[in-house]
């Protein structure tokens, strides 16, 4: 695949035979950026897992010290408080007509995240079908369960995310926007990186994370150094 100069350029500012302390690989991240607009940056981990096995699965939401940059479109099913929670970020909220309409095909499935009250679960059989292939079924392990959902949606507008692992066991996620500056994406990084440590997984043997690579949207990785994050 053919590569852009500003890219090609890029990757010239990158030892790919080296790795890079968290500070050194966040300053890479404004000297590789190759777009006008304010990229997310992102963070990918190799991980020694085998997610076939339940204790070998990594799942968790987070809220990074100084946000995601993400604003999460959010998809409510209350039996309540709906202007509420709309006032308070989510998109649509509702109980089983707006079940109704997305079973009827009457509202796009374009959300981020959905989350329900535990009164509410119990008629979301109904559209369990469509929710479930796109990762959209609120469940109570990823958060977007529980009885304060103004609390939930509160988080959530503020920036709070659910990350999880790929087929291959990896993670690819995010932890902020260039404009952040190298400070708070320095900040964001080693929280993100202590919470990757602290859900361990109860089936992970010896060396559970391969390699790690941050970069920016469109532009080269740019790997850690991970020896020096380790306690």
């Amino acid at each position: 695949m053919a590569r852009g100069k500003k890219y090609n350029k890029a990757v010239e500012l990158v030892n790919s035979e080296m790795a890079y302390s968290v500070a050194e690989a966040v300053e890479l991240l404004e000297k590789t950026n190759t777009v006008k607009f304010d990229p997310t940056v992102e963070i990918h981990l190799n991980l020694n897992l085998d997610p076939k096995h339940a204790d070998q699965m990594v799942r968790s939401t987070i809220s990074l010290p100084n946000g995601s940059g993400k604003v999460s479109k959010i998809c409510a099913f209350t039996d309540g408080n709906a202007k509420e929670l709309t006032d308070a970020g989510a998109t649509v909220a509702g109980s089983e007509e707006l079940i109704d309409d997305i079973a009827n095909g009457n509202v796009a499935l374009d959300f981020d995240v959905c989350i329900a009250s535990p009164s509410m679960m119990r008629h979301l059989g109904k559209i369990a079908r469509i929710l479930g292939p796109k990762g959209l079924m609120p469940n109570p392990k990823a958060g977007t369960v529980g009885p304060d959902l103004l609390a939930i949606t509160k988080e959530i507008a503020a920036g709070k995310f659910e990350f999880k692992n790929d087929k291959q066991g990896n993670v690819h996620t995010i932890f902020g926007k260039l404009s952040f500056g190298t400070e708070k994406l320095i900040q964001n990084l080693e929280f993100f990186l202590k919470l990757m440590e602290d859900i361990k997984p109860a089936g992970s043997k010896g060396k559970y994370i391969n390699s790690v690579f941050i970069c920016n949207a469109m532009g080269p990785s740019i790997k850690l150094d991970m020896s020096t994050e380790e306690k």
